[in-house]
């Protein structure tokens, strides 16, 4: 019992201790691929991540080889670096993550590994507009958190604040990769609760493009909020699914089997992925 409590008040103190953290390269042993690397971010409160084939087939099943997939709310890479591996070397990962401190991390995962990935790894938010804008944290060294202001139920407990960069990634887009963009078949976001906002400003490339689209829907919204979600991926005419995480294991293939979600079945669970694809024109 002494122990638990040393543990909980060890706990307490690191959640509103600023340090900054390194990272140790774990490495995976990936059929068909031989070995791969992955930067584990040392942060306490950062779970242990891992590289596995499954990850790798289930991206594989919403993007192809030599394809584009954009990464939103990217983290440490723990998503980029099997996305990347899953499109390969002549395809190109994107991965957005604003918070420096992560940031770090991630743009070290983009250095692992180059003979078999591709990564451009950029150090700002997805917003409307090019500027400054703050994000709230669980803890004084910025694990956890996002653009959370902007969610309408703010009993998040996220009380810790970071300055981060923002730019309208529509235009960043359109300006830096327009030569990527037509090969663009995966759009992740992943933003704790402000993935509407970032797929209703992308609304053209998503018109234009027609990717598959995966969001995450974050347990704090109301049920307005997840609707208003819903609506913004599926008045492009996509079909939208819940994420299990069974599909790790075969990818997002039989369609059939899948459960479709409605605005009205938004609310059936209290934090889920998404996965939506855009029915045939």
């Amino acid at each position: 019992m002494l122990s638990y409590f040393k543990k909980r008040k060890e706990k307490k103190r690191l959640k509103r201790t600023f340090k900054e953290y390194g990272s140790k390269i774990k490495s995976f042993d990936i059929e068909g691929l031989g070995k791969v690397e992955y930067a584990q971010w040392l942060h306490p409160f950062e779970g242990p991540k891992e590289v596995t084939a499954s990850q790798i087939n289930f991206y594989n099943s919403l993007a192809t080889k030599g394809s584009l997939i954009i990464d939103i709310g990217a983290h440490t890479g723990d998503t980029t670096v099997p996305m990347a591996l899953a499109v390969g070397k002549q395809g190109l990962v994107i991965g957005l993550e604003p918070n420096l401190y992560v940031f770090k991390i991630l743009e070290e995962n983009t250095r692992l590994n180059t003979e078999l990935t591709n990564i451009d790894a950029l150090p700002f938010a997805a917003t409307q507009e090019d500027g400054e804008f703050i994000f709230n944290y669980s803890d004084a060294s910025f694990c956890n958190g996002g653009y959370l202001s902007q969610i309408k139920n703010q009993t998040h407990r996220h009380k810790y604040e970071l300055k981060v960069q923002g730019k309208n990634f529509d235009k960043y887009l359109r300006a830096h990769y327009a030569d990527w963009l037509p090969k663009l078949e995966l759009l992740k976001v992943d933003a704790e609760g402000f993935d509407k906002e970032i797929l209703d400003n992308m609304s053209g490339i998503i018109s234009e493009f027609r990717p598959n689209i995966m969001a995450e829907c974050y347990k704090k919204l109301t049920t307005e909020e997840r609707q208003e979600l819903y609506d913004t991926i599926a008045k492009h005419d996509y079909t939208v699914y819940l994420n299990d995480t069974d599909y790790l294991s075969d990818g997002f293939t039989d369609t059939a089997q899948m459960i479709k979600l409605t605005r009205d079945t938004m609310t059936t669970k209290k934090h889920f992925e998404i996965v939506a694809t855009p029915n045939k024109l």
